[in-house]
């Protein structure tokens, strides 16, 4: 295969609309903008405009608030954990802390830390490092004979 050679897929590109070029082409004139008014000028924007009625995004109530100091957490199953210990990609001896989740590829990031919870079965005595966990996943790590040792959350200045 040469570089003159290479084409795109079939279908893959469309010609744009050629507007403006004579009665004959379907699009000529107007160019298919009608005629006056304001649609018919560059730069319209009148999305949810409705007449000089109010709006109805403006009529409806807004409710609740988004509280910018929310912690967000990474939440892990006992069952992933499980998961990545029987494929040995973390170590049964070593503490699970989130820097070891995110080189196992459990978890993606560590946000503001890693919360624990209690979905799926844990077989194996393991210490595991987190920001929060769950009653029922403090539980099931105990009686795997294991323990959850909850840290300060990643931004917390105290």
């Amino acid at each position: 295969m040469k570089l003159n050679q290479i084409r795109e897929n079939e279908g893959a590109t469309r010609n744009s609309k050629r507007v403006g070029r004579g009665v004959g082409s379907g699009r000529g004139k107007t160019s298919g903008s009608g005629h006056k008014g304001q649609k018919a000028r560059s730069g319209v924007s009148i999305n949810g405009f409705e007449g000089g009625q109010m709006p109805i995004n403006r009529r409806l109530p807004k409710r609740g608030f988004n509280n910018i100091f929310r912690k967000n957490y990474v939440e892990v199953n006992l069952g992933r954990i499980q998961t990545a210990l029987d494929a040995g990609k973390l170590d049964k001896k070593a503490a699970i802390t989130a820097d070891a989740l995110v080189a196992a590829g459990v978890i993606r990031r560590e946000r503001d830390g890693v919360r624990i919870l209690a979905k799926g079965t844990l077989k194996d005595k393991v210490e595991i490092h987190a920001s929060g966990a769950s009653k029922a996943a403090q539980e099931a790590v105990a009686a795997s004979g294991g323990s959850i040792v909850l840290s300060q959350p990643a931004g917390t200045s105290e």
